[in-house]
């Protein structure tokens, strides 16, 4: 059982011994500390603020909580309930709400859950912010308003609808061309939220669905994570209904994976790379992913005649980097797509109607599509080192070793070789370094892995 205090928001498991996993105190603590954060950041009182909920098991029971204590704490409550992660954030925006609170663990196993804690814009909190936050839960000199001054629920709402609406309205979305191609789409929601929104869309877009695992009720039909490993189900069934792609999304929408005609899967890197490929070819510019994410996207935006930057590991700090180089497209190479034209938050749906319209575009099939693209392949590993082991100065030594080549370490060390790269990580939880390659076969990147494993190894005599 654990709990996770993290910049990015609360997450744990739930049950047990409060201050050790996610329970209803803990819930109320930290959401109390964000209402009071946001209320010295707008420098008022009354707020309002968006919740919603994947569809997890504890999602009701968790969303309940922070519903109540929003109001105990004098804010007006926006109650998007079952709602995707990108859902949520745009209601944060359309609805001109001072923030928003999602409920959900994101791809995490079933017995976990969390509060996702959003800003004005439908953004996630900065380092600063989240930090700031963390400080007020451990502040207990909290005065809670009296009678007159409680918040109240000012509307119950399914924003799914209004959010699919936004999406097709997009300039860059062909709906006209997807409806020619009446494409078959077999859909894996892991039985959360997914389930309801992603076959609306794609019935909205005159495509054929099959749903598979798309019954929301947090009953998570294999691991939740989109990973190959994971996907072999909807492979099958692919190839059974002689479907043109499948469409899979973890329990709260974020991330999108696809998967080939023949079963194969097209990769979640290659999510990203597919719809930049597309933007760019509307409108030169610029793209970003973070750090571990392919070097196919810095090919494609060169060769599109644009220009890539690279961004610390995490969500808040590709968006940090889109602002500042002025990306059109960006995101990271989990399956996560962000696209400014909407808003600056990782969404499936955009992710689904922007990759049909290019397959539209192109007239052609999966595998053939992604036959076109730079071929890499990845290879992620970890490893282990003692407690009293300072993993920060081991990356600083693997910089130094190799001074030579092109270093990058804003976040890690990420060595950028001529035909490969490796990036080194440390873990924000565990004593672990994190080790990513991608080379152009599966060989090359997995010895790559294999030679850093052993040079750390030596180095921290394990």
């Amino acid at each position: 059982m654990a709990l996770i205090k993290s910049i990015s928001g609360i997450r744990g498991t739930i049950g047990g011994y409060q201050g050790d996993n996610l329970t209803p105190i803990d819930i109320v603590k930290f959401t109390m500390a964000y209402v009071r954060f946001m209320q010295e950041k707008h420098n008022r009182k009354k707020l309002t603020i968006v919740l919603g909920r994947d569809a997890r098991l504890s999602g009701e029971m968790v969303s309940d909580i922070v519903e109540g204590t929003l109001m105990g704490c004098g804010a007006d409550v926006i109650n998007v309930g079952l709602c995707t992660t990108p859902g949520t954030e745009m209601a944060v925006i359309t609805h001109k709400a001072d923030g928003g609170i999602i409920v959900t663990a994101s791809h995490n196993p079933r017995e976990w859950n969390a509060l996702k804690l959003l800003n004005e814009k439908g953004e996630f909190l900065n380092n600063e912010e989240g930090r700031r936050v963390l400080t007020l839960a451990d502040d207990e000199k909290f005065v809670f308003p009296n009678i007159n001054s409680i918040g109240k629920v000012i509307a119950r709402e399914d924003f799914n609808p209004i959010h699919i609406k936004q999406v097709i309205g997009l300039e860059t979305v062909n709906t006209e061309a997807i409806k020619q191609r009446r494409f078959k789409v077999v859909v894996d929601a892991v039985n959360s939220v997914g389930g309801v929104v992603i076959p609306a869309l794609l019935r909205e877009l005159g495509c054929e669905v099959v749903e598979l695992n798309c019954t929301p009720d947090g009953e998570f039909a294999h691991n939740p994570e989109p990973l190959p490993e994971n996907l072999t189900e909807i492979s099958e069934v692919i190839c059974r209904e002689g479907a043109d792609l499948g469409v899979v999304v973890d329990p709260d929408v974020d991330r999108l994976a696809l998967v080939c005609e023949d079963g194969t899967m097209f990769g979640e890197e290659y999510t990203l790379v597919a719809v930049a490929d597309y933007i760019l070819s509307y409108k030169v510019g610029n793209t970003v992913s973070n750090l571990s994410s392919s070097r196919a996207l810095r090919d494609v935006t060169v060769g599109k005649g644009g220009e890539y930057a690279a961004s610390a590991v995490g969500e808040v700090n590709v968006v940090a980097k889109m602002k500042e180089v002025g990306a059109v497209i960006g995101g990271e190479g989990n399956g996560g797509v962000i696209y400014p034209e909407l808003h600056y938050g990782r969404d499936a749906l955009v992710g689904v109607a922007l990759f049909l319209s290019l397959l539209a575009a192109k007239s052609c099939k999966m595998t053939e599509l992604k036959a076109t693209y730079p071929a890499y392949f990845a290879s992620k590993n970890k490893i282990a080192l003692t407690p009293t082991i300072n993993v920060d100065e081991v990356l600083r030594e693997m910089k130094r070793r190799y001074a030579g080549e092109n270093v990058n370490d804003i976040d890690g060390v990420k060595i950028d070789f001529a035909e490969n790269w490796v990036h080194l990580r440390k873990s924000n939880t565990e004593p672990i370094i994190r080790i990513y390659t991608e080379a152009k076969s599966q060989e090359e990147a997995d010895a790559l892995a294999q030679r850093f494993i052993a040079e750390i190894s030596l180095l921290c005599n394990l």
